[in-house]
């Protein structure tokens, strides 16, 4: 069952879904905040592994970041860093204020951007007892590096330029700067970025997956905001708590879960999904079952094992 629901963030309204069991097993189950991509939805990817979830009997929460999709938030299409962070604790306070959740048995799942805000929520935040990535990256670095972790880093350097002057462009009455996250076309995108760059366009641009509440441009203030931010720089201090990291064999984003991973400290798994690229493992079901195969008993071991079956 799907209930709509709103809670605060830092003084933001944030639109959410809540996802629940069918059956009517008795008490408070453990549930599972699914954080969506960069530019998602919560009705995108995260609305698929929740409801992949909900059906194995957690409860789940999937919301849009603020300053996205539903949720509030002034200028449209921030992507802010601390806030994403603070959005997915905000998630975690509603749930452990929620009758039919038992706030003991809390997880978080982030796919994409989200998996590095949910490491980095998770690390301060002990009310998180176990956190899941799919396809998980530090946008951060993706910004600074490209999704292969090999971009110039004139690259960032001129981002940087171009958004220092739309804050002065801003400041001076000219309104808030924005630059286009896919190109306009599936061409373009392939020759622009390759297999990678065509696939997101083609998940967020086309009838595979598009949205029209889907952020289809950030502002520039985004990009100085994304630069200094380091989603796994205190990644070590979720252990003893354990993370789960699910990425695909062909993901070119892979070498930022292998970073994490070298940074964290045990108890910590990484999930290879054979054949799988980054984007596949938002929808594709033949890379989505194995993914949910593996969360379910993560999740099931370390949400005090007490889902019922």
């Amino acid at each position: 069952m799907k209930t709509d629901v709103r809670f605060d963030s830092a003084g933001l309204q944030l639109a959410g879904h809540f996802y629940s069991p069918d059956d009517d097993a008795a008490g408070p189950r453990a549930a599972i905040v699914v954080s969506h991509p960069a530019s998602g939805v919560k009705e995108q990817a995260a609305g698929l592994y929740a409801q992949r979830l909900t059906a194995l009997g957690y409860a789940t929460l999937t919301f849009d970041a603020a300053y996205q999709g539903e949720s509030e938030g002034m200028p449209r299409g921030l992507e802010d860093p601390a806030h994403r962070v603070e959005d997915i604790k905000a998630a975690v306070s509603f749930l452990s204020a929620h009758g039919a959740v038992d706030p003991a048995r809390i997880g978080v799942l982030g796919i994409c951007a989200s998996g590095g805000y949910a490491l980095s929520a998770a690390a301060t935040d002990h009310r998180i007892k176990a956190v899941a990535t799919v396809s998980g990256v530090d946008v951060a670095r993706q910004f600074r590096h490209g999704p292969d972790g090999t971009q110039a880093p004139a690259v960032i350097q001129g981002m940087l330029d171009a958004a220092a002057t739309a804050r002065t462009a801003e400041a001076r009455g000219e309104g808030v700067g924005t630059f286009p996250i896919f190109p306009a076309s599936g061409e373009e995108a392939l020759a622009a970025g390759g297999q990678h760059a065509f696939e997101g366009w083609e998940y967020y641009c086309t009838e595979r997956a598009q949205h029209p509440r889907s952020a289809k441009a950030f502002t520039w203030s985004s990009v100085d905001q994304l630069a200094s931010f380091d989603a796994f720089r205190f990644i070590d201090l979720i252990a003893p708590r354990p993370i789960l990291m699910v990425v695909g064999s062909k993901a070119v984003t892979s070498w930022m879960a292998s970073e994490a991973y070298i940074a964290a400290r045990e108890p910590k798994e990484v999930c290879w999904v054979e054949g799988a690229s980054h984007v596949s493992l938002y929808d594709k079901d033949e890379h989505v079952t194995p993914a949910i195969a593996r969360l379910d008993p993560f999740f099931r071991a370390n949400l005090t094992a007490a889902v019922p079956d």
